[in-house]
């Protein structure tokens, strides 16, 4: 593996049950410092994906690799030590909402940490302020609009300062100015950082904006393209221009596979 390669998805096939495979033997590279957002349609595998590099599930066959090292589901020390290096910001953020927003944020601090608890404050406020909101600390989850709980999760994510920072459609249920608000603090927190940002979404535009490096995948885990933004917006690959430009006709097709219309209603001629 590449000093420059972080995460490494080496020929991983997985399925959920014998009948349904989810990723047929792929293989990707997330680049260690940069941001990578795999686009996708629903049920392609982009979550699975960070699944398995969380060490939730462990592939059917191949190797996940996480800077150097194979995941291994079954050793839970590793997997603690592992986890203890990555963030994960939650589709919808995930939040407890019975307790603050401080007490989000500082909730894996002191699950896996034995800092004291003023420096838990400091770090805390820190976070906060990071994505604009130390002055919401002592709010309660439902006092907060949808925008601000996101940014909270963000917050909440990089407590631990990881190497590794996994987003699950952060932009959402967002409305428009705060789908811009995540976007920059996604890329300006790895710029600061030198984190890896791996980044699963929906939403072409926002990606294309602050990403490094673009993955589009579709069902069944196959991989269509991969390359820089700029590259993916002026493919003339079919699959690829449907998807950047959100056509409705093209190679994906609206329907699931199904008998005509005569057969299930019953109007075939006799």
């Amino acid at each position: 593996m590449s000093d420059s390669t972080f995460i490494d998805i080496d020929h991983v096939t997985f399925g959920y049950d014998s009948r349904r495979i989810i990723l047929n033997d792929l293989s990707l590279r997330f680049a260690r410092g940069k941001v990578t957002a795999v686009l996708g349609g629903s049920g392609c595998g982009k979550t699975t994906l960070l699944r398995l590099i969380g060490g939730v599930h462990a592939p059917n066959s191949g190797r996940v690799v996480f800077d150097g090292e194979v995941v291994n589901t079954g050793d839970k020390r590793q997997l603690f030590r592992l986890r203890r290096r990555l963030g994960m910001l939650f589709q919808f953020g995930a939040l407890f909402t019975d307790l603050s927003v401080f007490d989000n944020v500082a909730f894996p601090l002191r699950e896996m940490t034995d800092l004291p608890e003023p420096l838990i404050r400091d770090i805390v406020l820190m976070k906060l302020n990071a994505v604009g909101l130390r002055g919401a600390a002592g709010l309660r989850i439902s006092e907060v609009s949808g925008g601000m709980a996101r940014r909270i999760a963000l917050a909440r994510a990089i407590a631990l300062d990881p190497e590794l920072i996994m987003y699950d459609e952060p932009f959402a249920g967002l409305d428009l100015v705060s789908m811009g608000v995540a976007a920059k603090l996604i890329r300006t927190l790895t710029d600061v950082t030198g984190a890896t940002t791996l980044l699963i979404s929906h939403d072409v535009p926002q990606c294309m904006a602050i990403s490094d490096w673009v993955v589009l995948m579709a069902t069944g885990g196959r991989i269509v393209a991969q390359g820089t933004p700029a590259e993916l917006m002026a493919s003339a690959e079919p699959e690829v221009r449907q998807f950047v430009r959100g056509e409705p006709d093209g190679p994906v097709k609206f329907h699931y596979p199904a008998p005509p219309v005569a057969v299930d209603f019953g109007l075939e001629a006799s």
